[in-house]
C-alpha cells in the first residue's frame, strides 16, 4: 500500500500559497498608491472630497488649497465684504503673495566729522545737513486741491512738481498716503488728501475700534506702527493693543506701494526709518514726511552724545543712497531749543523733514 502524505506537509503547502497571494496583492496595492500614472486615472470627482456644512461656498469667497493629512482639502476664505471685521481696502493676503525681504543687521555708520569724536563737530554736521535743501520743489502745498483747509497745525510738506508722479497719481485717484501718529488730533492734512481721492490710512493705537472707514477714502486703524514685530507670547495678553513693523502691515493689507508716508511719533521714528532702510521697505515708498525729534536721543538709541548724533547723520545719508532727497525743511520754533537736553547750536527740539523718492514711478 502507497504511504500516506503527512497532513501537515498539505497544511505548509497551503499557507505558502496564501502568503504568496497576499504578497502580491499589497505588492499591487502600493504600486497604484505610488505611481502617479495610476493616481492620475482616477475620476477627479471620486478624490475630491465633499465639503462639509460649516464650509460651503458663499458669494464672493475665493477657494483656496489646503494640504493636510496627505490630501489636497478646499476651503473658502472670505473676501472682504460689508460687516466683515476686515475693511475690503486691506484683506488679508495669502502667504504665498508676500513680499521677500532683504535682511540687513545694522546701518553704516559714516566716518566721523571729525579726527577725534567730538559733540560740536557732529552737531554742526547734522544740524547743517538737515537744513540744506538737496532738490528743489516749487509746490509743497495741497493749496490748489479740492477740500483743503489752512487750519493745519503743521506744514506736512508734499512734493507737487509735475516731474515727479505723486501729482499725477493724485489726479488719477491712484495715490496712497499712509499717516503713523500717537494721539495726534491734528487730521487736515490726512482729510485733504481724503478729499483728493487718495487711498488714507491712518495708524493710532489709541482709537477705540480695530478697523473705522470715514467717508469713501479714509480708513484708522487701531494698529502702533513700530521697528519690530511683538512677541506672539507677550501680545496674547494685550487686548486692545497691536504693534506690528510697517512691512508686516504692507504684506497684511497687501499693498506694495505707499505715495507718502507722513510719521509723527514721538521719539520712534529714528529706529523705525532705521527698520525700513535695513528691509529696504523704503523703496516701496515714494515720499516721506517726518517728524524728528532732537531733544534725546530717541527710543532704544544708546551711546554718548556725539555718537547718537553720528547715528542720526548716518540714518540720513542712507536716504540719500537709496535716491531720497530732501525738499523741505520746517524748525518748529514753538517747541523748546533743546539739542539733546542742551541749550545749544540753537536748535529746535523738533524739525519736520520732507524727501522725494526721485527714482518713484
Amino acid at each position: 500500500m502507497p504511504k500516506e502524505r503527512p497532513l501537515w506537509r498539505g497544511a505548509a503547502f497551503r499557507l505558502c500559497l496564501l502568503s504568496a497571494a497576499l504578497f502580491l496583492c499589497l505588492q499591487l496595492g502600493m504600486r497604484r498608491s505610488w505611481c502617479p500614472e495610476e493616481k492620475s486615472r482616477e475620476p477627479a470627482a471620486a478624490r475630491a472630497p465633499a465639503p462639509s456644512r460649516g464650509a460651503e461656498q458663499r458669494p464672493g469667497a475665493v477657494p483656496v488649497a489646503v494640504a493636510g493629512g496627505g490630501r489636497r482639502r478646499v476651503t473658502y476664505v472670505r473676501s472682504g465684504r460689508r460687516g466683515s471685521a476686515t475693511p475690503a481696502c486691506c484683506a488679508p493676503q495669502p502667504p504665498g503673495s508676500r513680499r521677500r525681504k532683504t535682511v540687513r543687521w545694522h546701518i553704516e555708520l559714516q566716518p566721523w566729522a571729525s579726527p577725534t569724536p567730538s559733540l560740536n563737530y557732529e552737531a554742526s554736521r547734522f544740524l547743517k545737513y538737515i537744513s540744506t535743501s538737496q532738490i528743489s520743489c516749487e509746490h509743497t502745498n495741497l493749496n490748489s486741491l479740492k477740500g483743503y483747509s489752512e487750519t493745519a497745525k503743521k506744514p506736512w510738506s508734499i512734493c507737487l512738481d509735475e516731474r515727479f508722479s505723486l501729482i499725477h497719481r493724485i489726479r488719477s485717484k491712484q495715490c496712497r498716503l499712509y499717516s503713523l501718529g500717537l494721539g495726534n488730533d491734528d487730521n487736515q492734512f490726512e482729510l485733504s488728501m481724503a478729499n483728493s481721492g487718495c487711498e488714507v490710512h491712518r495708524f493710532d493705537p489709541s482709537i477705540k475700534s480695530a478697523h473705522i472707514q470715514e467717508g469713501r477714502h479714509l480708513w484708522n486703524h487701531r494698529l502702533s506702527i513700530d521697528w519690530r514685530d511683538p512677541n506672539p507670547a507677550i501680545a496674547a495678553h494685550k487686548l486692545h493693543s497691536n504693534t506690528k513693523k510697517l512691512g508686516t502691515v504692507l504684506n497684511e493689507f497687501g499693498h506694495q506701494k505707499i505715495d507718502v508716508l507722513k510719521a509723527d511719533v514721538e521719539s520712534a521714528e529714528w529706529k523705525i526709518l532705521e527698520n525700513l532702510i535695513l528691509e529696504d521697505v523704503v523703496e516701496q515708498i515714494g515720499q516721506l514726511v517726518f517728524e524728528v525729534h532732537i531733544h534725546w536721543p530717541g527710543f532704544e538709541v544708546s551711546g554718548n552724545d556725539s555718537t547718537v548724533v553720528r547715528y542720526w547723520y548716518s540714518l540720513l545719508r542712507e536716504l540719500e543712497l537709496k535716491d531720497f532727497r530732501l525738499f523741505h525743511t520746517y524748525k518748529d520754533l514753538s517747541k523748546p531749543q533743546m539739542f539733546l537736553k542742551k541749550e545749544a547750536f540753537n536748535a529746535s527740539s523738533c524739525y519736520t523733514l520732507s524727501w522725494v523718492n526721485t527714482r518713484w514711478k
